[in-house]
């Protein structure tokens, strides 16, 4: 079981992610895209998620939908939908995201592509 902490800062290659309040089958996670740098392709087996774009432009992949985004713009990761947020710009893009589900773990991410290597 993989499961984050409150307020504790978790670095990764694209950024960094924050998970400001987490209760039994939903949790609320402030995450910074750097620069040029996206988050791997994925989807989760037992969660789906909301993202409310806070600051930049983010081009977002939802299944076949690839799409930029704007500063208050709101987007539905359902459960097992394949999705990415990518950062095109020279600037740190935020997001906020809203997980609900039967189950929160960092370890319900199956990466299907990842410039990292963690595939």
């Amino acid at each position: 079981m993989a499961q984050n902490t409150e307020n504790i800062l978790y670095k990764k290659p694209w950024g960094s992610f924050q998970s400001l309040k987490i209760k039994e089958n939903c949790q609320v996670k402030w995450i910074e895209v750097k620069a040029n740098s996206k988050i791997s392709l994925q989807k989760h087996l037992k969660r789906s998620e909301h993202w409310i774009v806070i600051k930049g432009s983010p081009v977002i992949t939802v299944n076949d939908l690839r799409k930029k985004y704007n500063e208050n713009e709101h987007i539905f990761i359902p459960k097992e939908a394949i999705h990415r947020i990518e950062n095109e710009s020279d600037q740190t893009i935020i997001i906020l995201e809203v997980q609900n589900g039967s189950y929160l773990g960092e370890d319900d991410i199956i990466r299907l592509d990842d410039i990292y290597g963690r595939v």
